[in-house]
């Protein structure tokens, strides 16, 4: 159920000032478009400014120099959008299992399991595991021998953790994620098969991370996989054995990691993008990959970096193609006339 704040505590909560009716009563959130009376909503781009003349929304969270435009209440800040993140959280959903192990789990009797979490219908938990204070962990969800789950970190329904993964306080697994399963390691035999190499390294998760629906971090080779504090990473992503992710780096859908890639700190993978080459790839802090961008080679140097084509109709997206494809040649006879002039 949504909470109930006036706008006088939501500044005193987030910070701001307050023009107009600081006793007014909030319930929810919406968007300028959208909002309606006992709602507050947020001005973040200019590009949406327009609608501040025309929004039902009891409150708006905006900048001082957009103030004048607003012809209701307002929440003037230095950064709206990060105002409105931190607000989000009071109008948050709360669908939490507090304080009960449902009869249906299944716990090994050398599982320690701290009085204040919650275990949902159907869960299993392994031999020596550790859950922390007022974790969650929801229906149908696997936990392996020796897992280690921190303090207030939430398990959706149906994630699987395989043995020896270690998670920090106050994470947020959602449904669908494995963590730990076997890294893709195999060799070729003199037979011309495959050869599994064993994964026997674990998973190590830093606290405050946030990992999104289906995606799969697979244990290490030999030493840990490592993801740490502050990573979010979202849906369908796939982080391969032996990878480490700095401190507080974004990952985006549809990313891949190769196996070994060494991520730095602050750093973002948009949509699509991925990292793997020949050799271990290691990226420096402050590095920002584009959509669909494959980094191949180590980059020590921050910054954004791209390497999608563009689309096109797809005529001319042929022709370019075909034209890409002939550009070493051109080079050499460009390099030519250049040597010939000379």
């Amino acid at each position: 159920m949504d909470e109930i704040l006036t706008l006088g505590e939501i500044a005193a909560r987030v910070g701001g000032h307050v023009h107009g009716d600081d006793a007014m009563i909030l319930h929810g959130l919406g968007s300028l478009g959208a909002a309606e009376s006992g709602q507050i909503s947020h001005l973040s781009s200019p590009t949406y400014k327009d609608q501040l003349a025309t929004t039902k929304a009891s409150a708006v969270i905006l900048k001082e120099e957009h103030l004048p435009e607003c012809r209701g209440a307002a929440l003037v800040v230095d950064n709206p959008y990060l105002t409105f993140a931190r607000v989000s959280q009071f109008f948050r959903i709360d669908d939490a299992i507090a304080g009960t192990i449902d009869a249906s789990a299944s716990i090994d009797s050398s599982a320690i399991i701290d009085a204040t979490a919650s275990i949902g219908a159907n869960v299993v938990i392994g031999k020596n595991v550790a859950v922390a204070e007022g974790v969650q962990i929801f229906a149908n969800t696997v936990v392996g021998n020796d897992c280690f789950i921190g303090r207030q970190t939430v398990l959706r329904s149906n994630v699987t953790l395989y043995s020896n993964v270690r998670i920090g306080e106050r994470c947020v697994i959602h449904s669908g994620v494995v963590l730990g399963a076997d890294g893709f390691g195999f060799t070729p035999t003199e037979e011309g098969k495959w050869q599994a190499i064993a994964q026997v390294g674990g998973l190590a998760i830093g606290s405050d991370v946030s990992i999104g629906a289906n995606t799969c971090i697979d244990r290490g080779a030999i030493d840990d996989t490592v993801v740490e504090d502050g990573v979010q990473i979202d849906n369908l992503v796939q982080i391969g054995h032996n990878c480490r992710i700095g401190a507080h780096t974004l990952i985006c859908g549809v990313v891949g990691l190769a196996g070994s890639t060494t991520v730095g700190k602050h750093c973002v993978f948009a949509g699509r993008s991925g990292a793997g080459g020949d050799q271990p790839v290691t990226i420096c802090d402050g590095v920002v990959v584009s959509s669909c961008a494959v980094i191949s080679q180590s980059v020590d140097k921050p910054g954004v970096y791209s390497g999608s084509m563009l689309f096109h109709e797809h005529s001319k997206w042929r022709r370019n193609a075909l034209r890409f494809a002939s550009l070493d040649e051109l080079f050499k006879r460009v390099r030519k006339l250049e040597r010939d002039k000379d």
